[in-house]
């Protein structure tokens, strides 16, 4: 199972905070964002880890993440996003890396309470597709910004992108699991209004083949790169519930 750590994006909705520096490379409370989805992959398992940046920022995630030994990793695997072409297009960039294994993709402004071990369990107990993990929200004006599941009894039915009017409280969180051919269906997506490619329409498309799974965290979760909101709200959380750490790893 190989990880892949999506780091791009223009962090437009945490400016001024952003105009000289990536947003994943902001802290959140005593580490720096990109720490917590690398962490969460590795309390998973999950060794074999790229980071995929962009900007003029990303020679700062070479020297702030190193090799990865500091996560217990003999080697960090890095790729370069050159425009924002969206989550899928990111994602694209790994195919080479992940070649024939199954991956979990994390966003890195995603921070996750819980240890998502179990559903990586579930995933690589499944014979294909792909598996999401949903979080249900009950505030309507939080959804609204959100992808949001469509379900019914035990399947998912359909992803709704930011819906005015949300059809479930179970919004989509950053940890998106695929087997191999996730990169043919990348390839085969047609640019959405806002000339990207979207991973909702690649969720989609599994769901459509009948091969989208799912799990309902319970912990906390929070989208850090949402607004200046919630980037408090998470920093906020951490601080009172994250042990303070004298390590990278955690370790108080």
């Amino acid at each position: 199972m190989k990880g892949v750590v999506l780091a791009g994006g223009m962090g437009s909705r945490l400016y001024p905070l952003t105009r000289i520096t990536n947003k994943h490379l902001l802290p959140v409370y005593d580490k720096p964002m990109i720490f917590y989805p690398i962490e969460t992959l590795v309390r998973a398992g999950i060794q074999d880890i790229m980071v995929v940046t962009g900007g003029n920022n990303a020679g700062d995630f070479l020297r702030l993440l190193g090799n990865g030994q500091d996560f217990g990793l003999k080697h960090i695997h890095y790729a370069y996003q050159d425009r924002e072409g969206g989550v899928a297009e990111a994602l694209s960039l790994a195919a080479d890396f992940v070649g024939s294994d199954r991956c979990v993709l994390i966003l890195g402004d995603n921070i996750f309470e819980e240890d998502i071990s179990p559903f990586v369990g579930h995933f690589a107990a499944q014979p294909a597709g792909a598996r999401i993990l949903l979080k249900e929200i009950p505030q309507r004006e939080h959804l609204v910004h959100l992808g949001v599941a469509i379900l019914d009894d035990q399947r998912v039915v359909r992803i709704v992108e930011k819906p005015r009017d949300p059809p479930s409280p179970y919004a989509v969180t950053g940890v998106y699991m695929y087997s191999p051919d996730v990169f043919e269906i990348v390839e085969a997506l047609a640019p959405s209004d806002r000339g990207e490619l979207e991973i909702s329409d690649v969720n989609n498309e599994y769901i459509q083949r009948g091969l989208m799974e799912y799990d309902v965290l319970a912990g906390f979760w929070g989208d850090a790169g949402e607004s200046i909101e919630h980037y408090m709200t998470v920093i906020n959380y951490v601080a009172g519930h994250w042990p303070r750490s004298s390590s990278v790893d955690g370790t108080p």
